[in-house]
Parts: structure tokens; sequence; C-alpha cells
């Protein structure tokens, strides 16, 4: 049976304020609040809560059938934390009926896993932490910044324990084979991938409301229809778009929570079904290893990292910010880790791009992208003077040498850990006993004998006195 596996990503920007050059070393706060606060309210109101009520009264008419998933970024949770909360809540209500899955991603929704691996890591076991705290459980699927992948990112998040990852369906990388199949990693072959059906989602995400579309208006019957004429062997047909499609990208006055409400019921009718990522990679082998060499996206026709790094600019604050990363690691400092969790948001460099895009760029506060880049280096520079000024007078070269060190000692001790799993585990299967077996008490021979010893001096004492009872008083006899 032909599978459908819907799923919506969930970040919010974290508007930076102006920030000049005088600024720098007077001024630690970054952000426009009144831009955060009113951004997130209005998506909140016109996509975020009408969009997941709807899904909400769509597991309550197609119990156990429908299923969806979402995965949230880390900085996008702290601004519904703030100013919408009430998205949250909806979201926990959905999680309680048992057909949606949450996924995980890097919690500052950004690009460490081209650069630094021990950033990547971190980020991604800081999402599946809060993710777990807010829903009971943790995510087994990963899903990276805007779907990047290549061949290490895979062999990283499979290094992490995850089972799956989520990444594009690009013609480049397909080529002939189709995204309707499971793939795995070619450096990682435990870890499957689910390609996104680039047509199909952008059919709702991006088409939906254009008049000039040769299939508008767009109906779930015929949607649907259009998966169902899939080949047989064909197994699973991904719909990936962000949240803000139903409400922003198409408004809500073109009825598309009415088209998304329909699908359930039209699928049922065509023999398909619903399912999670988790679900499908537990359900479906790989029908092999998917090479990715080169930078992998869902943005833009190239479906490369060009949009945040393709110029001279974006290169540049996105090497000067990786810089100071190894120093946070072993920083312990909240403000300093908060603002690098906003920094790192790939929106940052987005909005320093000099390509022409079909999808149009809010930039805000800024005049074009060489403005964005001023703003951002000055931050930049005030962040990574505070970065420095955590260590005082040790020198570059000394920091390194420490840095290097505590890594070797990391290693170490994580290549330890390993063994002392592996010997355990092969002495349950020699003696499945040895598990639970409480290690037997010796008796406490030196106590003993004290004690032994201490008898006849007790005893000697006890003679003594009789006797000098006796001498002082000879009638008592």
């Amino acid at each position: 049976m032909k599978t459908i596996c819907l799923y919506f990503e969930i970040h919010q920007i974290t508007h930076l304020k102006r920030y000049r050059f005088f600024d720098i070393g007077t001024d630690h706060y970054y952000y426009d609040d009144y831009a955060n606060e009113r951004s997130i309210t209005y998506i909140a109101e016109n996509s975020y809560m009408p969009a997941l009520t709807a899904m909400h009264e769509m597991t309550k008419e197609h119990p156990g059938y429908f299923k969806v998933a979402f995965s949230l970024s880390g900085v996008g949770m702290e601004q519904l934390e703030l100013h919408a909360p009430q998205v949250l809540t909806k979201l926990q209500e959905l999680n309680e009926t048992g057909q949606v899955e949450f996924l995980t991603e890097p919690y500052s929704h950004g690009l460490a896993g081209l650069i630094n691996e021990e950033s990547f890591k971190r980020d991604i076991e800081k999402m599946s932490k809060k993710i777990e705290e807010y829903f009971g459980k943790r995510p087994t699927v990963v899903r990276n910044s805007s779907l990047i992948y290549t061949d290490d990112i895979g062999a990283q998040v499979a290094s992490l324990g995850y089972k799956g990852m989520l990444t594009e369906g690009a013609k480049h990388v397909l080529g002939w084979k189709s995204p309707h199949y499971i793939y795995n990693c070619s450096l990682a072959p435990n870890l499957k991938l689910l390609l996104r059906d680039v047509n199909a989602s952008d059919d709702i995400s991006l088409r939906f409301n254009n008049s000039s579309w040769e299939r508008y208006p767009l109906f779930a019957d015929t949607y649907i229809e259009e998966i169902a004429k899939c080949p047989e062997s064909e197994q699973v047909v991904n719909i990936f778009m962000e949240l803000t499609a139903l409400g922003i990208a198409q408004p809500l006055s073109s009825n598309i929570l009415e088209f998304l409400k329909a699908l359930p019921t039209c699928a049922k009718h065509a023999g398909l079904e619903f399912a999670t990522p988790g679900e499908i990679c537990d359900r479906f082998e790989s029908v092999g290893a998917l090479e990715v060499p080169e930078s992998l996206s869902w943005v833009d026709e190239e479906r490369d990292t060009s949009t945040w790094l393709g110029n001279q600019m974006q290169r540049e604050a996105f090497n000067k910010l990786y810089s100071v990363a190894d120093r946070l690691h072993i920083a312990n400092d909240p403000a300093l880790l908060q603002d690098w969790d906003y920094l790192q948001a790939s929106n940052n460099f987005r909005f320093m791009t000099t390509k022409p895009s079909n999808c149009n760029i809010d930039r805000g506060i800024y005049d074009g992208p060489f403005d964005a880049f001023t703003n951002y280096m000055n931050i930049l520079g005030d962040f990574i003077s505070r970065v420095r000024a955590l260590y005082g007078g040790i020198d570059n070269d000394q920091l390194e040498q420490m840095l290097t060190t505590i890594t070797n000692l990391g290693k170490e001790l994580d290549v330890k850990e390993k063994e002392i799993q592996r010997l355990q585990t092969k002495l349950s299967k020699l003696d499945p006993d040895s598990a639970t077996r409480q290690p037997e008490k010796k008796p406490a021979k030196k106590a003993t004998a004290k004690k032994a010893s201490a008898k006849p001096k007790e005893a000697a004492k006890a003679e003594e006195k009789k006797t000098t009872q006796k001498s002082e008083n000879p009638k008592a006899e």
C-alpha cells in the first residue's frame, strides 16, 4: 500500500536590531523585541493556530489513520514560549492523540553541520532534549535546517544513534531514480533517508493559490489521484513544507485548510495510508545507498547552500562566527550561549544573499545584502570580543593547546566508555547472571580477631577486681 508522509517545519526568525559600529563594546543586547513579538503573533494567529486546529480535528475524524510529523527549532520554540505559548499547548494536545511524531533538528536552525561537527552534535542533542521534555519521547529521526544534507552530515547523524533523516529529492542527485523509495546514507548504511517529493510538496506550498498555474484550482481528489497513479512498486510519497505555507504563503482565504482536511478522506478512498517518518523507517527497507558528496537543500533551483554561502560576504561572516565555536564549547556563560544560538540561525546569512530567488526574501530592517552584512558583522564583533574576554590573558596558542587537550581527553573517554560497554555486553553473554549477581561479602577477620582478643583482657580485669575486694573485706567470704 502506498504511504503518504506529511511533515511540517516550525521555525521563527529572531530579528536583530539596528546595531552600529559605535555600539560595539557598549551594548550587548542584539534583538528587536518589538519586531519579534509582532511577527510571531501574526504568524500564530494567521497560520499556526488555524492549521494545527484543523489537523487536530483531522486526527479526531480519522483516528489511527491520519498521521503527521513536525520539527521545531529551539530558537523558534523560545519565541513561542515568550509570545505565543498557545501554539505549544496545541502541539501537546496533538501529541496526546498518538498520531503525531516530533523530529529533531539543530536547536539554532543553523548551518553547523557544514563546518563544525561538535557544534552540530551539540545543537542536535540540545534540541532532542527539549523535544523530549515537551512531548515525552526522544526523537529518532533528524531533519537538518532547510533539509541540508551531505554524506558526511548523514554519517554524523548516524553516529548519534538516529535511524532516519529527511532531505530533498533533487533531480541532480537522484538522476533516473524516484524519490518514492527509502534510501540510505552511503557512509552509514543504517541511516535511512526520506526524500521530499518536490512537485507534490510545492503544489501545495508554492502554487496552490496561483491563478495562472495550469492546474489551478487544485482539489484534494485530483491531488490524491496523481499520487495514486505512481507505479505500484513506489513505496512512499513524502510531502514536506513549512507550516507557514498554510495561512501565510497560501492565505486562509484560498481555502487551503479545506483542501488539507479533505486529503485523508480522498486518500482512504484511493487505498492510500498515512505514516510518520519513524514508522516508515521501521516499515520499509532501503533500496540502496544515495551518494551526496556536495551539499543539498530544498531552497532555490540549485537545491544547494548557495543562498546562505554563495558570496564572499556570507562566507566571511560564516567563517568568523565559527572561528570561536571551540571556545564556546568550553564556556559556561548562559547569555553568551543563548546569543550563540541566535547568531547561528541560517536566516542571518540568507539576508546577505545577492542571488535572484523564486521566493521573495523579506529582509526586514535591511535595505539590501550589504546592509545585512554590515549590521551582522557589527554584532558579531561585539559578540566575539565578549567570548575572548572569558579567557583573560590566555593567548591563542595556549588556548588552542587547551582545546586540543580537552578534545583528546573527550575522545579517549568515549573510546573507554565504548570498550566498557562492549566488555559488559560480552560478559553478560558468557554469564547472564553476572549483571545481577551481588558480590559476596568476605568475613571481617580483623574485626573478629580484635573482639576475640578483647575477651581475655576483660576477664583478667574482672578477676583482678574480685581479688582486690576479697583482700579489703575478708568477711565477705
